[in-house]
């Protein structure tokens, strides 16, 4: 096995296959294939994938439900490739737990910088805080004046153990809500426009010129969305996450 691990490519147009996996291999991945999608969750089961590229359209099981099954096992880099340009398509990728979604035909140095700036983010997903009287599983925290986390309106979040509580009740928030949340809780109620946001969940913190599309700027909204799910807020009268309409988000006033 390489330093960055497996890739996994499930695709069933060999031409598009073998394209991804000259790009992979370049990049330094071990690479396996797959061209169905039952296939495909197997051979990402056997062999412990870092990254997945999945296609949408498979022939056997859509590229959505082999996304949800390894999601019950795996916590891998998934970029969806996919020859259609629908919105519902990419709500739907970001919704059942892809990292990434990829239009064809796409440039092969826009997927390898896109799964670059994947690995450099942490792999594990942000995890919940434990329950009240629970045995700490980590050292003992640092004193208050040297202590990590950050508190907003009764919202903690750690960006060290990226761990996430709300009035001492845990949350648990994918690697992108995470990124997105602690973002905005570090801005301090900085407006972020959803280009950088989208930037923040890309990974790709140094790139100025990197393309954004509009289905970029609209998987963003759709973490908010998931986000201010799971934390509990009412959109009309948000506690944490303030929409700036026509520019992006900031962190609400403190309370």
């Amino acid at each position: 096995m390489t330093d960055l691990g497996v890739a996994v490519v499930v695709e069933d147009d060999e031409d598009v296959r073998n394209l991804v996996e000259a790009v992979l291999s370049q990049a330094g991945f071990e690479v396996h294939s797959a061209s169905g999608g039952r296939e495909g969750v197997d051979v990402v089961r056997q062999q412990e994938a870092s990254v997945v590229t999945l296609d949408v359209g498979l022939p056997d099981i859509d590229g959505f439900e082999v996304l949800r099954r390894i999601r019950q096992f795996s916590d891998a880099y998934v970029v969806m490739l996919t020859a259609r340009t629908d919105e519902l398509d990419t709500l739907t990728a970001f919704h059942t737990g892809a990292d990434d979604f990829l239009a064809k035909p796409f440039r092969p140095r826009e997927l390898r910088a896109r799964v670059t700036a994947m690995m450099r983010r942490p792999r594990q997903d942000a995890q919940t805080v434990p329950a009240a009287g629970a045995e700490p599983s980590a050292p003992a925290a640092p004193p208050a004046s040297q202590s990590p986390v950050l508190r907003h309106n009764g919202l903690e979040l750690n960006p060290e153990t990226r761990t996430v509580g709300v009035d001492g009740a845990a949350v648990g928030l994918t690697r992108s809500e995470f990124d997105l949340l602690h973002a905005l809780v570090k801005g301090a109620g900085a407006v972020r426009s959803k280009t950088d946001l989208v930037r923040v969940v890309r990974g790709d913190y140094y790139r100025t010129d990197a393309y954004i599309s509009e289905s970029d700027e609209r998987a963003v909204e759709v973490h908010i969305g998931n986000l201010r799910r799971k934390l509990g807020e009412d959109p009309l009268q948000p506690r944490w996450l303030q929409t700036v309409r026509g520019v992006g988000y900031r962190l609400t006033p403190q309370r």
